[in-house]
């Protein structure tokens, strides 16, 4: 079956249908040109431009004056159709240019989404009730991947990114902390240190997360070796474990400074003190439209810090 395509019609230009359309209803070729700001030889030409493009004759001197054909009788009747069509796509597309509005489709990890979007979201919503935010969840590689190959318009993640083709915006620093249950077994050490904590059972991201690896370089610079017993692909599942006292862990302060954290759990700084960089990811070569620049500007002033 042929595919059905859906495209302007290059046998209708605009100038030659409104000076055609100007003639038939003026009469005279004269009067038309007066109107458009045209001299009479320019709307003659359009017209006949118009009518070998259609095949068809559509007007005809009728003594001095000028009157449509049967087939441009049939043509004027859709004009206003057409007119009315082309003022509703130019108000369309004149929206984007006054107002903030369209589609952005952000990607971030689960954690960020929890924890730092939901105010950001509400905030653009009502600003800007005509721009939509699509937020999907992944990890940092497929965040990426939709980036380059522009099926996303942009990514939250953990820095650093190693790629040419990306720029990235500092958002903010969030400092990375112990979290054991309190009182229970096993507890937290009064000084986590990489030694300290080494020793205990800890309950880590999967290998491939970035934070992960920033944890096991931290571990790793103080001569301690990373060996979790229990590997998750996301916060909130080692959160559960530790407060089962099935271990301890190492997690964004995002992720444990927020509603929701029960009692039973105790946070601690690590010493020495580690942060992990989070940034906004989008393509180089893309165009930061009206509602694109909302959205970045929105997630970044989210992410500075309150003075």
């Amino acid at each position: 079956m042929q595919s059905i395509k859906f495209s302007l019609p290059s046998e209708l230009p605009l100038d030659p249908l409104r000076a055609f359309d100007l003639v038939a209803r003026e009469g005279t070729f004269s009067a038309a040109a007066e109107r458009l700001g045209l001299t009479q030889p320019a709307v003659s030409l359009q017209v006949r431009q118009l009518e070998r493009r259609l095949g068809v004759r559509l007007l005809e001197r009728v003594g001095r004056s000028v009157r449509p054909t049967a087939a441009g009788a049939e043509l004027l009747q859709h004009v206003p159709a057409i007119a009315a069509a082309l003022q509703a796509a130019l108000r369309a597309v004149g929206s984007h240019a006054s107002e903030v509005a369209g589609r952005v489709r952000l990607c971030t990890g689960l954690t960020t989404c929890l924890y730092l979007l939901p105010p950001v979201l509400h905030q653009l919503r009502a600003a800007h009730p005509r721009l939509e935010v699509v937020v999907s969840t992944g990890n940092t590689e497929q965040c990426l991947r939709g980036v380059e190959t522009n099926t996303l318009d942009l990514a939250l993640v953990t820095l650093p990114v190693a790629s040419r083709a990306l720029a990235v915006v500092d958002v903010l620093q969030d400092e990375l902390v112990a979290v054991g249950r309190r009182g229970g077994t096993p507890a937290l050490p009064a000084r986590c240190t990489p030694g300290a904590l080494a020793g205990l059972p800890l309950l880590a991201l999967d290998a491939t997360a970035t934070t992960r690896q920033i944890v096991d370089a931290w571990l790793r610079r103080s001569g301690a070796v990373p060996r979790p017993q229990m590997e998750f692909d996301s916060v909130e599942a080692i959160k559960a474990m530790v407060f089962a006292g099935l271990g301890v862990g190492i997690l964004p302060r995002m992720a444990v400074g927020g509603p929701g954290l029960p009692h039973e759990l105790e946070v601690r700084p690590l010493v020495p003190r580690l942060q992990r960089r989070m940034g906004l990811v989008l393509r180089n070569d893309k165009p930061l439209g009206r509602a694109l620049h909302a959205v970045v500007q929105a997630i970044t002033e989210a992410g500075r810090p309150v003075a």
